[in-house]
């Protein structure tokens, strides 16, 4: 076995166990932060059924956003979904044999990547070209958009540029959801785009992109507009409510 082997091998399982680690601990202290006040976004549901719904529209839609800014939204929902479309194409390095609906996505996800770079292409702009946002941009947040585009660019060109063995990749892949190393393919643009996948799952849990699972913990979303009929007593009011 090649110390190249060993190294992605090793670099896998430690962005991995960083990813999945870091992102329950997130989403447990989201779940423990307490929200006692209403601040539910007005107008918003009243019932939890509205709730639910207006949460799944902004989770499919990006509802909240469209009726901000009609260019933003654009850029974003379509690098989310075209992003959904290329991590399912992914899944077949991972499935042996291959289901049908991955089978059957895989030229969609293939020219997905294409809308993938534009969009993240027109929200990098957009932090540059739009003052208010240029303002309020971090390095941080550039580098995240140049991550991004470095994996979508790398992945291009494994299929229209300089073609991968996708075999031997997924027999790699395979081998480390198994715990039986194999040889990772030589393949200098494979190796940079194996390089920041990894990279992007080792930040993810200290990034901004944990609004992805934040968005499920925000109050202002997941809140119904009922504060008249559901009131909130404070520990120390209701102690002064059972004083003799």
């Amino acid at each position: 076995m090649t110390l190249l082997t060993i190294f992605y091998t090793v670099l896998f399982y430690f962005a991995t166990g960083v990813f999945v680690i870091g992102l329950a601990v997130k989403i447990r202290s989201y779940a423990k932060t307490p929200a006692p006040l209403k601040i539910a976004t007005t107008p918003a549901p009243v019932t939890t059924g509205g709730v639910s719904l207006r949460m799944a529209r902004e989770v499919v839609f990006f509802e909240s956003l469209f009726k901000s800014s009609k260019w933003t939204w654009v850029f974003g929902w379509t690098f989310h979904f075209a992003l959904l479309l290329v991590v399912l194409r992914h899944l077949r390095y991972f499935q042996e044999p291959v289901w049908m609906p991955i089978v059957l996505i895989q030229p969609f996800g293939t020219y997905a990547g294409f809308a993938l770079v534009a969009a993240l292409g027109g929200l990098w702009a957009r932090r540059w070209l739009v003052d208010r946002v240029r303002y309020i941009s971090t390095p941080s947040d550039h580098l995240m958009l140049a991550l991004l585009i470095a994996i979508g660019l790398t992945g291009m060109a494994m299929r229209f540029v300089a073609h991968t063995d996708i075999v031997a990749v997924k027999v790699f892949v395979l081998g480390l959801m198994r715990f039986d190393w194999q040889p990772v393919p030589a393949d200098p643009v494979l190796l940079i785009h194996l390089a920041l996948v990894a990279g992007l799952m080792i930040v993810f849990p200290i990034s901004k992109l944990l609004h992805a699972p934040g968005l499920f913990f925000s109050p202002t979303r997941n809140q119904a507009d009922n504060a008249r009929e559901v009131r909130h007593v404070s520990a120390w009011a209701a102690a002064l409510d059972k004083r003799p």
